[in-house]
């Protein structure tokens, strides 16, 4: 067991130009995640800050429809696109590039791919805060994102149900 050189594995990195990444998630689907996401975000942009918000929801992509907007991101470069702007936020989310009934079936590498490529190749400027809205529970779009940015905070949503509250304490020690 030698120290890790240049190219050994590295934790997690900031990302350029924004100071403050939020996670907002819940043990279970339906306990109003996805809406204190959104809330938070404008509220944020409301009172004052530069506020991105990235739907990693790629099971349930609701963002798009409670922000109003629902056209796909401008393509900038080869590899880069713009995030939407409604109320004062920029955001992404899979529902813009994949619209429609359909449920998006990933695992693993392909989500953590999607994950990275909405954080860093995504225009999003100077942030102060980014609200990320997770999938519910604890899978691997939750394990990709602690893996490749530092978080600020986290929010974890519950409704008052011991089953729910439950699975948030599991979320939470996640």
């Amino acid at each position: 067991m030698g120290h890790m050189g240049a190219g050994g594995p590295q934790g997690p990195q900031p990302l350029p130009g924004i100071a403050h990444v939020i996670a907002v998630g819940s043990g279970k689907g339906g306990v109003g995640k996805t809406t204190v996401a959104v809330n938070l975000a404008v509220s944020l942009s409301k009172l004052g800050y530069k506020v991105g918000l990235l739907d990693a929801d790629i099971y349930g992509p609701n963002v798009p429809t409670m922000m109003g907007a629902t056209r796909q991101p401008n393509v900038v470069s080869e590899n880069r696109m713009e995030p939407l702007v409604t109320h004062g936020v920029k955001f992404i989310s899979i529902g813009l590039i994949s619209p429609g009934d359909k449920p998006m079936v990933m695992r693993g590498p392909m989500l953590h791919q999607i994950i990275r490529q909405f954080l860093t190749q995504v225009e999003w400027g100077e942030l102060d805060y980014l609200v990320v809205d997770l999938p519910p529970g604890t899978g691997d779009v939750v394990i990709s994102l602690v893996q490749t940015v530092p978080l600020t905070g986290a929010v974890v949503v519950s409704t008052g149900s011991g089953v729910a509250l439950q699975d948030a304490r599991k979320a939470l020690e996640m």
